[in-house]
């Protein structure tokens, strides 16, 4: 993170010293969601976490009848069977974390490939749209952004370019 400020405080100094810097920046969360190719993308894996959701939910609630059943017949069952009875159950809790665990790593893997071209087409409009208005550098917007002017603000025109390259 440092090494990317020094970098752009030393863009920033040869560029002033040269003319005067045009800078602007893009709110890229904002313009991949306000696309209709984001639109699609963030329905698709709301839909992908639907589903997983509701099986997520319904081994869940499976998980937590076999521990209330656990809790009933404890009195009644041998050591042994209690035991028994207790491995099943942990060994079930296990099998469940490890389904949570691969479904959340597939919904960000299906995340990273729906948004890659989008983002790829993305850093291409906003080479050209730079390009075309003279811009000597564009930034994400961040956090790291403690100000800029509206008009530095490329974000609605990105996202306009991009609906209109198909």
């Amino acid at each position: 993170m440092k090494k990317m400020l020094i970098v752009l405080s030393m863009l920033l100094t040869a560029s002033l010293a040269q003319a005067e810097a045009k800078i602007g920046f893009v709110d890229m969360q904002k313009a991949i969601q306000s696309t209709s190719a984001g639109k699609k993308a963030k329905t698709e894996l709301e839909s992908d976490f639907n589903k997983k959701k509701k099986e997520l939910e319904k081994k869940e609630a499976d998980l937590k009848k076999m521990g209330e059943d656990l809790e009933k017949k404890k009195s009644v069952l041998s050591e042994e069977a209690l035991g028994k009875k207790q491995a099943e159950f942990q060994e079930e809790m296990l099998k469940y974390r490890d389904v949570v665990g691969k479904s959340q790593l597939e919904i960000q893997k299906k995340e990273r490939e729906l948004t890659a071209p989008i983002l790829e087409k993305m850093k291409k409009v906003i080479t050209k749209l730079a390009k075309d208005k003279g811009y000597t550098l564009v930034i994400e917007n961040s956090q790291m952004v403690l100000y800029a002017t509206p008009e530095a603000d490329l974000t609605e025109d990105v996202i306009k370019a991009f609906e209109k390259e198909k």
